[in-house]
């Protein structure tokens, strides 16, 4: 009876030891687990090898970048050639071709729109497209088109691929590709600048708000320039015809006072 009590009592203690946290039955030495030491000593760190030290390069400049490559063009077949080098826009991974210009160089009129869409990405040219269409048809009508040699149009746009599903040019893309587009215009030597929707403006006048700016003549690359709807915003909003007939008609008078 006496030894059942005492297995009891051994069991219920070694258990109560085992809730205190104990791990071991027998130690070399006994260990006060109350014991606060004055000072808790931190481990050594090991200093850190030389060959962990991050030597990974910068990643470069995208817009010093473009504007190195777009000085160096000499005319526009190499700054053709140089934004098809150009490979620090993300754009350019998921277009089908470089949409670098149509119509004829040296025209006194150069247009500029904002970036290339679906039929423009297949084609290699801007301004293909119903939008394209309806600029032809708008040109034609003031004695203006892309193939005239009588009085041709140099067209272009600010982003020179597209942007997937046609959204919106991002601040980067237009400040990486404008030395490039700021070169095209030098390079181009138009005499005037029609600058053909909100980015285009954004590109070119560092603003925004083509409601207000449309219709009224400004300077842009040094040059007379004049903000006008884009075609497909025409598209869009045919209740605005009006507005791009007058700027069509300022367009007119400014190459036949000019």
């Amino acid at each position: 009876m006496e030894s059942a009590n005492t297995y009891w009592a051994d069991r219920a203690l070694l258990e109560w030891q085992v809730e205190l946290g104990a791990t071991e039955a027998i130690c070399d030495a006994p260990v006060d687990r109350y014991d606060v030491p004055a000072a808790v000593v931190k481990p050594k760190t090991a200093p850190s090898p030389v060959n962990s030290i991050d030597v990974s390069p910068e990643k470069p400049d995208a817009v010093q970048v473009a504007t190195q490559a777009a000085s160096a063009a000499q005319t526009l077949d190499e700054l053709s050639a140089a934004l098809g080098r150009f490979d620090l826009c993300d754009l350019k991974k998921g277009a089908r071709n470089l949409v670098f210009s149509d119509g004829i160089a040296g025209a006194r009129v150069m247009i500029v729109g904002e970036a290339p869409g679906r039929d423009e990405d297949l084609a290699g040219k801007p301004f293909v497209g119903k939008a394209g269409q309806l600029l032809d048809k708008m040109l034609a009508a003031i004695g203006l088109g892309r193939d005239r040699a009588d009085a041709p149009v140099y067209i272009t746009n600010v982003l020179p691929w597209r942007p997937p599903q046609n959204r919106d040019p991002k601040p980067d893309e237009i400040a990486m590709m404008r030395p490039f587009l700021m070169r095209h215009i030098e390079l181009a030597k138009p005499e005037l600048i029609v600058i053909v929707g909100n980015w285009s403006c954004q590109a070119l006048l560092g603003k925004r708000g083509i409601t207000r700016l449309r219709g009224q003549w400004t300077q842009a690359a040094d040059l007379p320039a004049l903000p006008m709807f884009h075609p497909a915003y025409l598209l869009r909003n045919p209740e605005v015809k009006r507005e791009a007939w007058a700027d069509l008609l300022s367009l007119k008078a400014r190459l036949r006072d000019g």
